[in-house]
């Protein structure tokens, strides 16, 4: 049995990104769970259940919170003493159990990824390389500003001797993929011109550094009209500047206070999956109605996937999107995109390496991200929902978008007034008078 587990570690895994875009091509949006286990058993168990959904699916190894922050004595205690971990400790399991819990699921038809949240994970990074685990994600500063204080510029030479490290898989023959975390800024409030901007960076900073494969993520914010602009920006700036063609856009359902109602909770993934397909998008990574409460079960997870599958296969692609990552009929200069273009051109021209310019950038305020605490992020720029959804600038701080962004400049930003944005989104998709007006409404009534 242990010789064929070897074997099967051996085996050489799938390129992640060109297995998303086959089934882009194919006319399927890829679903995924954020799941994590620590126990072997339980996270195998939650592997197999995800490739068994009736959706087109990739796993997850989501990492616990001891992993992420480096605390590995805290980890081998835990198991040693049978705590519950939030997620799977991959630096801490030996490698056969982790190549044991992979057996017989990983393949051709399922790739997986690893999620973790580190800033400083060059110990996780070691441990993927000796697995053949060949998809994760991050990067170096939006796996930095909002998880704890970490000086960005220690962020940025960690994610270089990860790129570093993880190239050594082309010497086997592996194709290494990185998505970038920068599309979802603190979750929430952050206009998406910014979450844009800082998702391409970092997808060139890990082209700069030697990634072929690659994906830039973004996440659902407060009004679909915008988020529709973003993601199409995103793509065209992909187009336009980035140096590699093997690349895709992944949506994240809303990663704010999620409604609380099963009608609610569905009724946003549902528009989160909407969003996918009408801009191209070709992977959209679930959340589940238990999201305000606990962490989830297997069950509710596969029902999240087989649920937006649904929505996506209900839903119709519009003229000149077929499966490519943001395409569309036409490039348009939306608000979104002008500023989005504007805030990396600023960065690009402020140094020759990527990593150097992200520093020489938030030393700046060229970029700033709103309400984030961390020292190295000026924290002058402010953000607020308008009375139509959208989220607008209320001070842009030094961003360089004068005469491009609309502002309000005698607008103040109180603690009532930020708590009652944070809150937005539940309220509006809770509210039981709310209309269904998508694809989701035949679903949720039936």
């Amino acid at each position: 049995m242990w010789r064929r587990r070897a074997d099967a570690r051996r085996q050489r895994p799938v390129d992640f990104g060109a297995f998303v875009r086959r089934a882009g091509a194919a006319g399927r949006l890829v679903v995924q769970p954020r799941m994590g286990f620590g126990d072997p058993q339980q996270m195998r168990a939650g592997l197999i259940a995800a490739k068994n959904a009736d959706a087109t699916t990739v796993g997850t190894l989501t990492l616990d919170s001891y992993t992420r922050v480096g605390e590995l004595e805290a980890v081998t205690t835990a198991l040693r003493e049978g705590i519950a971990l939030n997620g799977y400790p991959v630096v801490s399991h030996p490698p056969a159990t982790t190549a044991a819990v992979l057996d017989g699921v990983r393949d051709a038809s399922f790739p997986v990824q690893v999620r973790h949240g580190s800033a400083t994970p060059i110990d996780i990074f070691w441990s993927l390389l000796r697995l053949g685990l060949n998809a994760t994600e991050g990067g170096p500063v939006s796996y930095c500003l909002p998880y704890g204080r970490t000086p960005l510029a220690d962020g940025v030479k960690n994610w270089e001797a990860c790129c570093a490290l993880y190239r050594r898989l082309y010497d086997a023959g592996i194709e290494p993929h990185l998505e970038t975390f920068g599309g979802c800024m603190m979750g929430q409030l952050c206009p998406p011109s910014q979450l844009v901007a800082i998702s391409f960076l970092e997808a060139m900073f890990f082209a700069q550094h030697g990634i072929r494969s690659l994906s830039l993520s973004y996440a659902q914010q407060t009004d679909p009209g915008q988020d529709r602009e973003a993601v199409r920006a995103l793509g065209r700036l992909c187009r336009e500047l980035l140096p590699t063609h093997n690349w895709h856009i992944v949506i994240y359902a809303y990663m704010g206070v999620y409604p609380e109602t099963y009608r609610g909770a569905h009724h946003l993934l549902g528009r989160a999956a909407e969003l996918a397909v009408t801009t191209g998008a070709q992977r959209l990574i679930v959340k589940t109605v238990a999201e305000s409460r606990r962490i989830p079960t297997v069950a509710e997870n596969v029902l999240a996937l087989e649920y937006a599958d649904a929505v996506a296969r209900r839903t119709p692609a519009p003229p000149g999107v077929s499966g490519v990552s943001g395409a569309s009929g036409g490039e348009v200069d939306s608000e979104t995109y002008a500023e989005a273009r504007a805030l990396v051109d600023a960065v690009l021209c402020l140094d020759d390496d990527i990593g150097r310019a992200l520093l020489a950038a938030f030393r700046r305020g060229y970029l700033d991200v709103p309400y984030c605490v961390h020292p190295d992020n000026a924290g002058r720029a402010r953000s607020y929902i308008g009375a139509d959804g959208r989220l607008r600038w209320a001070d842009l701080g030094r961003l360089p978008l004068r005469g491009i962004a609309e502002q309000q400049p005698t607008r103040k930003i109180g603690s009532a007034d930020l708590l009652k944005d944070l809150f937005h989104i539940r309220r509006m998709y809770d509210d039981p008078a709310a209309a269904l007006d998508s694809a989701t409404t035949p679903l949720l009534r039936g």
